[in-house]
């Protein structure tokens, strides 16, 4: 009798051991997957913050450096447009401090509580029309056409459907030689459609611009919108034209209305 209560009390012990011992590598598992979470939680802000920074800054200083270099070439003879042109920079300016108040705002809010998030409204599909008319104020006419019914948007879809055309209007007016643009944006029952295209030397010719954006498609700026548009399942195509220019399209999957 005294053998087996010795066996079962060794038995118990050696049970309470194996499970503290589970318990300490469940622990330990646990840990270390909160700390992935956590490092691929920085690094999806991370490139969210990237991604951000690159279509403010690069749009609003591309449009400061065109009306600059405009305001530049006709000062001397034209002084009302230089300074119209130059009426463009500051509000170029402007705009991207508004900006870029807005993201610092909402990554480092005010010590003290105090909200000083900037509440102007995010970009959107619905905010096109100030976009365009900085395009074509800097030089580059803009065409905009929309098929089916507009509808409200999810916000991240809206803002990267913005993106997109922010980023090939940018891209037309920075690099090569485009003299016009076409945003076409579809709404139909089960996805988005956005596309945008410009003019430009034919591929055939060969006389491609030493700045066009890359005809692979993969610069920077172009790198983030699929990034972009990959969280929800959608995918870009940006190209040259083989009758000259370039063209981004990009199909972002929808709930049926």
């Amino acid at each position: 009798m005294c053998a087996v209560a010795g066996w079962l009390a060794a038995a118990l012990a050696r049970s309470r051991r194996l499970y503290r011992r589970s318990l300490g590598d469940r622990r330990w598992l646990l840990e270390r997957e909160r700390e992935s979470a956590a490092h691929a939680a920085v690094e999806t802000e991370r490139a969210r913050i990237a991604r951000e920074l690159h279509d403010i800054v690069s749009h609003n200083v591309s449009i400061m450096i065109v009306q600059a270099g405009a305001a530049r070439e006709v000062l001397d003879m034209m002084p009302g447009e230089a300074a119209q042109a130059l009426l463009a920079v500051e509000g170029a300016g402007r705009d991207t401090m508004t900006e870029l108040r807005h993201l610092l705002g909402l990554l480092a809010p005010a010590p003290d509580g105090a909200d000083e998030t900037d509440l102007s409204p995010q970009p959107s599909l619905s905010r096109l029309s100030p976009l365009i008319d900085r395009i074509a104020f800097a030089g580059l006419p803009v065409e905009v056409r929309i098929s089916g019914e507009p509808r409200p948007l999810p916000a991240g879809i809206d803002v990267t459907a913005y993106r997109i055309v922010q980023e090939a209007l940018t891209n037309a007016l920075r690099h090569g030689d485009a003299t016009k643009a076409e945003v076409t944006v579809r709404y139909a029952d089960h996805y988005l459609r956005v596309e945008v295209l410009n003019s430009g030397p034919s591929v055939l010719s060969g006389d491609r611009p030493p700045c066009t954006p890359r005809s692979d498609g993969t610069g920077r700026g172009l790198v983030g919108l699929r990034q972009r548009i990959a969280v929800y399942g959608g995918d870009l195509d940006a190209r040259r034209r083989l009758g000259g220019g370039y063209r981004v399209r990009a199909r972002i999957p929808l709930e049926r209305p």
